[in-house]
């Protein structure tokens, strides 16, 4: 029950969040720019080959389109029923409009979608989507290990450690959560240790092609990456920018290209092409979003109007 003192509360917290992450994107930005010169990141725009680039970097947020909507086409069809891959692609893009402004309000939205369309719990549709986030997080730290360890990788061993917390919550989920009758829970305690797995390995290809496309568009800027050291760390870049404390996920990706790359090209190129590399994938699911969005509202239309009659 919602009480009158809950709403000034509630208010303040609306409000302060978006504060938050606009001052935290802010002092981020100042701090990389108390190293980078303004001018020196002009020169390097400049310099960038654009042709190459987009010719890269747009085929890069198409597929991973695609291939993020065939993943969700398998989970859904695993917990709730089938629903078919060209029905989902408009929600999937649609979600990626939402998201650009508040990550977990996207997830929320794609869970929304989806109970009305599915006339299922909302609760139980929320489970799949933070199923669906942890397991791509899970592959991106196992990307990183396969490059730390398989190809030994001259790195810090501290990375071990993401890998020990990853292994030690899928345990603390299965074994304490997944149990209990939590609606929030219910595809951790019904999908299977080959469903984990499945679901894992498919994400697999969404990430190696961003790997490679990165790697060769970051030549484009005059940068020069070794493919293992890309391998390495590219996964916790893109776990970084996933997280929902700055303004439309920017900062923090910046910072981490500079800390992590800074000993193989000049940091004005660095940030160069992370804004840019940032700025053409954020444009370009926005651009499939809106495009989709009107066929996504529809669909939702004549879902409710079937429902009624």
């Amino acid at each position: 029950m919602i009480t009158a003192a809950d709403t000034p509360r509630a208010t303040w917290t609306s409000v302060a969040r978006p504060i938050g992450a606009a001052a935290l994107t802010l002092g981020i930005f100042a701090l990389i720019l108390r190293r980078v010169p303004f001018p020196a990141l002009t020169a390097a725009l400049q310099d960038a080959d654009y042709r190459t680039f987009l010719a890269l970097m747009i085929p890069n947020t198409l597929f991973y389109f695609g291939w993020d909507t065939l993943v969700l086409a398998v989970v859904i069809r695993w917990f709730h029923g089938p629903v078919p891959y060209r029905d989902l692609l408009p929600i999937r893009a649609s979600s990626y409009v939402v998201g650009f402004f508040n990550t977990n309000l996207g997830r929320g939205a794609l869970a929304a979608y989806l109970c009305r369309r599915l006339r299922a719990p909302f609760l139980e549709l929320g489970s799949t989507v933070i199923f669906l986030v942890l397991t791509e997080y899970t592959q991106l730290v196992l990307w990183s290990m396969l490059g730390l360890i398989g190809f030994r990788a001259d790195v810090s061993r501290s990375l071990l450690g993401v890998a020990a917390a990853v292994a030690v919550f899928w345990v603390v989920v299965r074994a304490a959560l997944a149990p209990r009758s939590w609606s929030i829970v219910r595809t951790f305690r019904l999908a299977t240790f080959g469903q984990y797995v499945t679901v894992v390995a498919l994400r697999a290809p969404m990430f190696f092609v961003s790997l490679c496309l990165h790697y060769y568009a970051a030549r484009a800027f005059g940068i020069q990456i070794p493919f293992v050291q890309l391998l390495t760390f590219l996964p916790v870049i893109f776990m970084l920018a996933a997280l929902p404390v700055t303004v439309a996920h920017l900062g923090t990706t910046q910072a981490a290209w500079i800390f992590f790359f800074g000993q193989y090209a000049a940091a004005p190129r660095l940030l160069a092409f992370s804004l840019a590399a940032h700025l053409v994938f954020s444009a370009t699911r926005a651009l499939l979003g809106v495009l989709w969005l009107p066929v996504a509202f529809g669909d939702l239309v004549r879902f409710e109007r079937a429902r009624s009659a």
